[in-house]
């Protein structure tokens, strides 16, 4: 392995998508358990590699020297091999740094605090203090000379302004998990989350849901590769790179989720959209279908609408972490918080709405008999698709029209 990253596992990981497209050079993921860790850095059969969880701390025993960030930090995470001379930097705190600015995320004077105490909690800490936090704790699950644990947090501290998820916390598989209740913290005013996958961690959900400055890992992630890129080649890269990069990763990790009334137009607009861009498509309603070998119709009328949406909620957590995939979603999807933070977490929402005049009733379906059933269940559910939605498309002339508004919206 000429250049690459180490870790272990590393089954999660976008470097290789983000270094390839700032640089252009061949870079690889390489999973190393511990028990060969030591033996490839005696190896040194690589001229430049970054190092993540669990190996920032433990590969400094064998570098040769650390640049001043690395060393007040106290933990590495790129490495370059000059002639068998290795030595180690920290790019984590340029990464943190520029997202916090790039969102406008205001430390000064703030009471802070970070979760976790691995070694990206080392890079954080020195940024908070160097942008002058009035206090800064550190919560791990047991109790040191430098941590707090999380019921102290929550007794004593919490009145915290900034908080900061630099545990593993909520990350891909185990994506239904979350730190904390923000609604315990009522002075908050940022959240970050330094996990990138999913896109966003129920964490920044719901820092979403009461409207806090929320901010995900992946800007960092990309932020401090672009750092990395630089040292590995010696070549100055523009911020605007960073910017560029994370919209491409976005395009290429991002599902396109469809919600709307029944008979709006959901399933042809997807249909369409999945030829036009070549993307595979899962139909929620379709998939329920092929699992009990029953119609919709039939679901509701023998088992009851309680029994469809369980079932609903069940397919939507099977596939919502999928990469760029087209979902179609019936029109009740809404109706389960659950649904719309799971479709959230790598999805953009897309409300395909028509005029009610539009939409087609259903005699063998009680919520859509008739038009006034319609009209009713159009008003009933309206707040709900609009507080969901990410991106409202008004589809009442052509299939064309509206999958070009959604391709603009959404920038393809």
């Amino acid at each position: 392995m000429r250049k690459g990253v180490i870790g272990y596992p590393l089954g999660h990981s976008y470097s290789k998508l983000i270094h390839e497209d700032l640089a252009g050079y061949t870079y690889d993921i390489l999973e190393i358990p511990p028990e060969e860790f030591e033996e490839f850095l005696k190896e040194k059969s690589f001229d430049a590699i970054n190092v993540t969880i669990p190996y920032k701390q433990k590969i400094i025993p064998f570098l040769d020297e650390l640049d001043d960030k690395a060393k007040k930090i106290g933990a590495v995470n790129t490495v370059t091999n000059v002639n068998g001379y290795l030595k180690g930097y920290n790019t984590d705190y340029y990464g943190f740094k520029w997202m916090l600015e790039n969102h406008d995320v205001t430390i000064l004077n703030k009471k802070v605090v970070i979760l976790g105490n691995g070694g990206a909690t080392q890079a954080l800490k020195v940024v908070i203090n160097d942008m002058s936090a009035r206090e800064l704790k550190i919560v791990s699950r047991t109790k040191t000379d430098e941590t707090i644990t999380y019921q102290e947090l929550l007794e004593t501290f919490n009145d915290v302004e900034v908080l900061i998820n630099a545990s593993p916390v909520g990350m891909y598989p185990n994506h239904d998990d979350s730190p904390l209740d923000l609604s315990n913290y009522k002075q908050i005013e940022s959240v970050i989350d330094i996990v990138y996958n999913p896109l966003k961690t129920e964490l920044i959900l719901q820092a979403e849901d009461l409207h806090l400055k929320a901010v995900g890992g992946l800007e960092m992630l990309v932020a401090q590769a672009k750092q990395a890129v630089e040292i590995f080649t010696g070549k100055n890269l523009v911020d605007s790179d960073i910017e560029r990069v994370y919209k491409k990763i976005l395009r290429q990790k991002q599902n396109i989720v469809f919600i709307g009334m029944p008979s709006a137009g959901k399933t042809t607009l997807a249909n369409e959209l999945a030829k036009k861009l070549n993307l595979p498509l899962i139909d929620i309603d379709e998939e329920i279908v092929k699992d009990v070998g029953k119609s919709i119709k039939d679901i509701f009328q023998d088992d009851g609408e309680d029994t469809f949406r369980k079932l609903e909620t069940n397919k939507i957590h099977e596939v919502c972490t999928k990469n760029r995939t087209i979902i179609s979603c019936g029109g009740g999807v809404i109706k389960s918080h659950t649904n719309i933070h799971n479709l959230k977490k790598m999805g953009i929402l897309v409300w395909i709405d028509r005029d009610v005049s539009k939409l087609i009733s259903d005699p063998s379906r009680p919520l859509s008999k008739d038009n006034e059933a319609i009209q009713k269940l159009y008003e009933t559910r309206l707040p709900l698709y609009q507080a969901a939605a990410d991106i409202h498309i008004i589809n009442n002339t052509t299939i064309e029209q509206a999958c070009n508004e959604i391709e603009s919206r959404i920038k393809i």
